[in-house]
């Protein structure tokens, strides 16, 4: 196991006592969160009793695999807690998402949880936002007008791919424009603001006033919470 992955194993792990038996968990989607899917599923063979909502047919498919208990998310209104992972973590514990291609989705459940717990390992943590593309969530309808509007707003990023260079299809059926910027942000949710208004565009994955707690693994194996 690489130091990254060690790093994101205790994160995981760690964030594994915020779970509570007759908790609704919203589960995320990733390399990170496939982690916390992996010990949530030995701690319910040893008697933990949770059900949960995925973010992606993934996730899902791995929690089913491991007999947690699915909830069909459309008879909820809120969960418990969603613990999720990022792709970038400012100071504000404002983040960006989509790396693994659900972040609408994972937004929905970061929104209706009484707490967000993001896991991640501490090369995650960034002064500000930006470094890394920011995924931008697109109904393929129209789709190369959206990204010639978003050109012209001083946005410019390629359609996420297949290995086979199909377009990525998210598990709502649309495309990832992944824009990529020329520096780190100063203000993020401007950005999201002018983004957001455009027609054709379905979310950002910038997750602003959404992270309660941070579980964030080193490479050590130690593992940091914040609050």
């Amino acid at each position: 196991m690489t130091s990254h992955e060690k790093a994101k194993d205790a994160a995981s792990l760690k964030a594994l006592e915020f779970v509570q038996n007759g908790h609704i968990i919203g589960l995320g989607t990733g390399t990170t969160a496939s982690h916390f899917i992996s010990h949530l599923i030995e701690k319910c063979r040893k008697g933990l009793q949770i059900k949960a909502v995925a973010t992606s047919i993934a996730s899902e498919q791995m929690a089913r695999e491991g007999r947690i208990e699915m909830v069909d998310i459309n008879t909820i209104i809120s969960l418990d807690l969603t613990i999720d992972g990022a792709d970038e973590i400012d100071p504000q514990k404002k983040l960006i998402k989509g790396a693994g291609g659900a972040l609408v989705r994972e937004k929905i459940l970061a929104n209706m949880s009484k707490e967000m717990i993001v896991i991640a390992d501490e090369s995650k943590l960034v002064e500000k936002l930006g470094k890394k593309p920011l995924p931008v969530e697109i109904i393929p309808f129209g789709a190369a007008a959206t990204k010639k509007h978003l050109e012209r707003m001083g946005y410019f990023g390629q359609w996420r791919k297949t290995n086979d260079e199909f377009f990525y299809m998210t598990d709502n059926q649309n495309w990832i424009l992944d824009i990529h910027f020329s520096s780190p942000l100063d203000h993020p949710e401007k950005v999201h603001a002018e983004m957001i208004q455009l027609p054709g565009v379905v979310d950002t994955g910038f997750f602003f006033d959404l992270a309660h707690r941070l579980v964030i693994g080193k490479a050590d194996g130690s593992v940091k919470i914040q609050t």
